[in-house]
C-alpha cells in the first residue's frame, strides 16, 4: 500500500466499516512505518485485473509478535480467497519479522471473518468490551502461534 491507494482504500473502508472506518490519518500515520528498512508495519493491496483495489491488510510487528491491524476485501469478492491470499501475506510478513505470535481482534458479530481466522489456527483467548466505537461492539481476541507454520498453502495444500 503507498499513499496513491489511499483514496481507494477509504472508499473501502467506508463501504465495508461504515461505523467505526478508519480515517486517513489513522492509514498516514500506519504507513508512515512502512516501506523502509527499520519499518514495524507491513500493508498490502490487493488489485483485480483491471487495476481496481479490492482488497487490503496491515500488520503491526513488534518484538516478536505480530497484530493484524486490518484486513478487508470488496463485498464482489468475498467468498474468493481473496481474505485468505490477504491473511497468508500478512503471516508472511510476520514470519520475515520473526513473529512467534500473531494477534488480532475481530468483531463478536463478523462470524464469516473469525472462520476465516480459525481455518489458519487462530484461537480465540479473551474478549475487549466495547472495543469498537462508536458502535459499542465487543471484540473477540485470537491468537496464532507460530504463524510460519500457518499458511494458506499448508493448510489447504
Amino acid at each position: 500500500m503507498r499513499w496513491w491507494d489511499l483514496d481507494a482504500v477509504l472508499a473501502l473502508e467506508h463501504d465495508l466499516f461504515p461505523e467505526d472506518a478508519w480515517s486517513r490519518g489513522m492509514f498516514w500515520s500506519e504507513l508512515a512505518d512502512a516501506g523502509h528498512p527499520a519499518a514495524s508495519r507491513t500493508y498490502v493491496v490487493a488489485e483485480d485485473g483491471g487495476g481496481r483495489i479490492v482488497g487490503y491488510a496491515g500488520l503491526a510487528a513488534v518484538a516478536g509478535t505480530g497484530d493484524v491491524q486490518t484486513i478487508a476485501a470488496a463485498r464482489d469478492h468475498w467468498g474468493t480467497g481473496l481474505g485468505a491470499r490477504l491473511l497468508t501475506a500478512l503471516l508472511r510478513a510476520a514470519t520475515a519479522a520473526e513473529c512467534h505470535e500473531v494477534l488480532l481482534e475481530v468483531r463478536v458479530d463478523n462470524g464469516r471473518a473469525q472462520r476465516l481466522y480459525e481455518r489458519f489456527g487462530f484461537a480465540p483467548i479473551g474478549f475487549r468490551k466495547g472495543y469498537y466505537q462508536p458502535g459499542n461492539v465487543d471484540a473477540l481476541v485470537m491468537r496464532l502461534a507460530d504463524p510460519a507454520q500457518n499458511t494458506v498453502e499448508e493448510i489447504h495444500g
